[in-house]
């Protein structure tokens, strides 16, 4: 069974439409903290159910119930989300965990190491730096993972899309 999973991160209070375009007919939206409002998770969660971790910008009485690490499952595969991957204190393969998911640096990436795929979607807020802004969709399907960054400022929507089988 196939699955496509939104993934964002850095939103700083900004939700954009082209955002919002890019995760529409995903069957689940993650977003690695820094969400920036109450706001953004309500228009994520128009398109699908939201699974949200907080980040060092999220704070105030919104934020207090968004959890720092969060456990997420989909097509029979759990993913681990946090906010900053620096503060990862666990063993991700030995824990089960097929994807990781982080932001904080607002530098899209997609690596596999030891049969876990590491995600940052980068940032879908505010540019910042000269760096793009970007989400990603997560494909599921079998023994598959499929991560492609999907770059909003560009007109053409330039992609990078990396494969992993397991």
């Amino acid at each position: 069974m196939t699955m496509d999973i939104g993934v964002l991160s850095d939103t700083h209070g900004v939700m954009r439409a082209e955002a919002l375009a890019a995760l529409t007919g995903c069957g689940l939206i993650l977003h690695a903290g820094d969400i920036g409002s109450r706001a953004v998770l309500e228009a994520l969660g128009a398109i699908a159910p939201v699974v949200a971790v907080r980040g060092n910008c999220d704070t105030g009485p919104w934020a207090d119930g968004i959890p720092a690490t969060e456990v997420a499952e989909a097509g029979g595969r759990l993913m681990y989300l946090l906010h900053d991957l620096g503060e990862l204190d666990l063993d991700p393969a030995a824990a089960g965990f097929r994807v990781v998911v982080s932001g904080h640096s607002h530098r899209p990436s997609v690596q596999e190491r030891r049969g876990v795929l590491y995600l940052n979607p980068g940032s879908a807020g505010p540019r910042r730096f000269k760096l793009p802004v970007t989400v990603a969709r997560l494909r599921l399907d079998g023994e598959r993972a499929d991560a492609e960054i999907l770059e909003l400022s560009a007109g053409t929507g330039n992609r990078s899309c990396v494969s992993h089988p397991e």
